[in-house]
């Protein structure tokens, strides 16, 4: 899949506490063209603990030999892409690297369109009830 096809895409950066992740969206902009859209940053722990989610969303849109590569965008279709942003979203100021592993394991067993559904939710005004929601259900958090 090319990064022009794809609903989502994840950025892997370098930064000093390791690497870390930025999830996009492909949206419109104000010329109705299509764009990609910063939607979360993945903090280095967070993308640490994720690393099989987020290796398993890039492999299934581009193959079984694609690597976590810092530099390029990777494409992700539009099932694995929602997962990685309800996780993104999820593990947004979360400490505990277990918990974080397991809302990972969780994102990674679930639906497609449920977890699109999960993040229509938590993108939209009432975003701060959805959130504590799903991060109970995915059990990061107590």
């Amino acid at each position: 899949m090319k990064i022009r096809e794809a609903s989502f895409a994840l950025r892997v950066v370098r930064r000093a506490g390791g690497d870390a992740a930025i999830i996009y969206r492909r949206d419109l902009d104000a010329q109705h063209r299509e764009r990609l859209t910063r939607l979360a940053a993945i903090s280095p722990l967070a993308f640490t603990a994720g690393a099989p989610l987020l290796r398993a969303a890039v492999r299934a849109a581009s193959g079984p030999q694609a690597a976590l590569a810092a530099g390029p965008f990777h494409p992700l279709n539009a099932d694995w892409g929602a997962r990685v942003a309800c996780y993104a979203l999820v593990a947004a100021g979360l400490r505990d690297p277990q918990r974080l592993n397991r809302a990972a394991q969780h994102l990674g067993q679930a639906d497609g369109s449920e977890a699109a559904w999960w993040l229509g939710l938590l993108t939209n005004s009432r975003g701060a009830r959805a959130l504590r929601a799903l991060r109970i259900l995915v059990e990061a958090v107590q």
